[in-house]
């Protein structure tokens, strides 16, 4: 899962793609980068770490220009590499830089297509880099006379063709201009901003709502599935719905964990979607145990205290507030091994011992995936004085991997595959266990006035929206997903790092 920003603006755009990836810091935590055009010359700053550490005011600096594009990373494949940090960058045809959010579900076949038919030079395993050339390839079949907005969106019409699986792409151009479009399925969310200056109109392209509002713009409307969006230089915007348009399903776990509360998107509000989850888990509980003896319920923090809230309104109990985060640790199911989870639970929460002391309590989180950092949380509870710890999800179980963008674990390490929910209950230690249906979750999330068709569930499911999603895919995934591969590739990155460090120490560098 990725952040992404774009911006064509007047004036200098450094600072506002800065602070729109501050705000979209949830998305990725493992790097950022920015890259602008300056008057046709390419400036880039991009590293490992969060936004605050990787821009300093030396590199913000040299950052000049009124066009550019931002990504914060977290990597789906579990490599933390310097080389894969985003935006890349292609110099051939004109000079195109790439940011992408999502994942290719056939990737190999592009590569091998992108190396043996296109003949382009691939230097990583991300498939963003694979996407960039294929966009690269087509831009230069379709525009090999000169770039104007309808070859632009030619290229991308094109590209739709070759590239399955979920994605949102915010490209430059260098010398004309942002491109920015979304999966046929609409899968990956991506907004787009307009705000009115002196100078003229400028436009922005983000992951989500909040971006748009920390700098002052307002938000449009969303980019729609398969259509592209072309800005040029001057603020000119060109956009056309392709024929790839095959659905409109947006993945559903961005509103039950991903996104922002006060986020926007697909024309719904995140935050009442959140709440809606909450009523309708309050009322499940209430059919399945109408004699429940819940004295409060806590939320484990921060995405689940929307729902909280409203489960404790539904049932007629109080709502405490009983873990304290720390907000300096990152997310821990997305960490790549098992022990540094483990490690990071009680360093990120601590437990008010008078809100749990002989108290049936209720703790409620958005989802369980691994289900360690539940069991942890069960354990302090209890450690605080707990009488009896029921939890509460207000997603159903995770039993299937998600293959469009979000880096789930492997499906056998997920709680509940293959697991019954009173199998799941035991094992993370529950005197009882509650999931929120799916047909619940996805009567939550929907609105009417939306106009969506629909939301990708397969995390939950097993429908894969694209309908091209194999055994055999997703027995691959299950390898390159589990925690000894990602150890692995871990590892190797270590081993790079400290050869490059060796290396510049030799070289006086």
């Amino acid at each position: 899962m990725c952040g992404l920003v774009g911006i064509v603006g007047h004036e200098p755009v450094n600072q506002a793609i800065y602070d729109a990836l501050t705000v979209l810091q949830h998305r990725g935590q493992d790097a950022a980068g920015i890259m602008t055009d300056d008057g046709g010359r390419l400036r880039v700053r991009k590293g490992n770490g969060l936004v605050r550490d990787v821009f300093q005011e030396r590199h913000m600096l040299k950052l000049a220009g009124n066009v550019g594009l931002g990504h914060v990373r977290y990597p789906t494949a579990g490599s933390s590499s310097l080389s894969e940090a985003q935006p890349f960058y292609v110099n051939s045809p004109y000079g195109i830089c790439l940011a992408h959010n999502g994942n290719l579900v056939n990737m190999d076949e592009l590569k091998r297509l992108v190396e043996q038919h296109d003949h382009r030079h691939l230097n990583t395993n991300s498939d963003s880099e694979v996407l960039l050339n294929v966009f690269a390839h087509e831009l230069g079949k379709h525009a090999a006379n000169g770039v104007k907005p309808q070859q632009i969106l030619d290229a991308v019409e094109a590209l739709y063709k070759r590239c399955s699986g979920g994605y949102a792409v915010v490209a430059m151009i260098i010398g004309y201009g942002i491109v920015a479009f979304r999966d046929p399925h609409g899968i990956r969310p991506l907004v787009l901003g307009i705000r009115e200056t002196p100078n003229g109109v400028e436009h922005m392209v983000a992951s989500e709502s909040v971006a748009l509002d920390a700098v002052g713009f307002e938000l449009e409307r969303d980019i729609l599935p398969g259509e592209a969006v072309f800005i040029d230089k001057r603020g000119y915007l060109h956009s056309r719905q392709t024929s790839a348009r095959v659905g409109y399903t947006p993945c559903i776990f961005e509103f039950v964990y991903f996104a922002r509360p006060d986020s926007i998107i697909d024309n719904l509000s995140v935050y009442k979607a959140r709440m809606r989850m909450g009523e309708r888990l309050a009322a499940k509980i209430l059919r399945v145990r109408p004699d429940h003896d819940i004295d409060v319920v806590i939320p484990i923090p921060d995405t689940s205290r929307t729902a909280a809230m409203q489960v404790a309104q539904g049932l007629g109990v109080k709502y405490r507030e009983g873990f304290i985060k720390n907000r300096y640790i990152g997310r821990t199911f997305i960490m790549p091994e098992q022990s540094a989870r483990k490690a990071s639970v009680r360093k990120k929460l601590n437990a008010i011992g008078l809100e749990f002391q002989g108290k049936n309590v209720m703790l409620v989180d958005d989802s369980v995936v691994r289900g360690t950092t539940s069991q942890q949380i069960i354990d302090m509870a209890r450690e605080a004085g707990a009488k009896k710890v029921y939890f509460a999800s207000a997603a159903p179980p995770v039993r299937y991997p998600n293959v469009y963008g979000i880096d789930m674990p492997a499906a056998g390490e997920l709680v509940a595959a293959g697991r019954t929910v009173e199998q799941v209950q035991r094992k993370i230690g529950a005197d009882w266990l509650v999931y929120q249906d799916l047909d619940d979750l996805v009567q939550a999330v929907r609105h009417e006035k939306a106009g969506v068709d629909g939301f990708d569930t397969s995390c939950f499911s097993g429908e894969y929206v694209t309908g091209d999603v194999s055994r055999a895919y997703l027995d691959a995934l299950e390898v390159i997903r589990s925690n000894s591969a990602k150890a692995r590739r871990d590892a190797k990155v270590r081993a790079e790092e400290l050869d490059d460090d060796t290396m510049q120490v030799a070289s006086g560098l």
